[in-house]
């Protein structure tokens, strides 16, 4: 069997792998097996912070959109319940965008979406 000699592409990938590593503290950006170390977990937690990312973004719109509904007498289940009967298909990223942006076109909605729910609660409770 002949012997592999793996001189540039040992070199390769140590380089490529210590770049990744720069400017890490001390020890993780100069040993290799300290740098690959470091390196994994920082990938992991690239990996779990672009699905957390989701989760954050989503809380942040529905906590928006709530402060926006309570402003015009709504709270937030009441206004994407009376949203939904209304025909409104607004996206709660759009939703938050127009309650800090423009507070009179998110008004607007608000009272689609009241006038829209106050029919279900009637049949509901007759």
């Amino acid at each position: 069997m002949p012997r592999v000699k793996r001189g540039t592409v040992r070199r390769a990938k140590r380089k490529k792998l210590l770049g990744l590593a720069k400017g890490y503290y001390a020890n993780k950006s100069k040993l290799y097996r300290a740098a690959k170390e470091s390196v994994d977990t920082a990938l992991k937690y690239a990996f779990v912070g672009r699905r957390n990312k989701k989760r954050d973004f989503r809380r942040l719109w529905v906590v928006r959109i709530n402060a926006a509904a309570r402003e015009n007498g709504l709270t937030y289940g009441q206004l994407i319940s009376g949203l939904k009967a209304a025909g409104v298909t607004l996206d709660r990223k759009s939703l938050s965008e127009l309650a800090v942006s423009s507070p009179a076109a998110f008004a607007t909605l608000a009272t689609r979406a009241k006038s829209a729910a106050t029919p279900a609660k009637a049949s509901a409770t007759a």
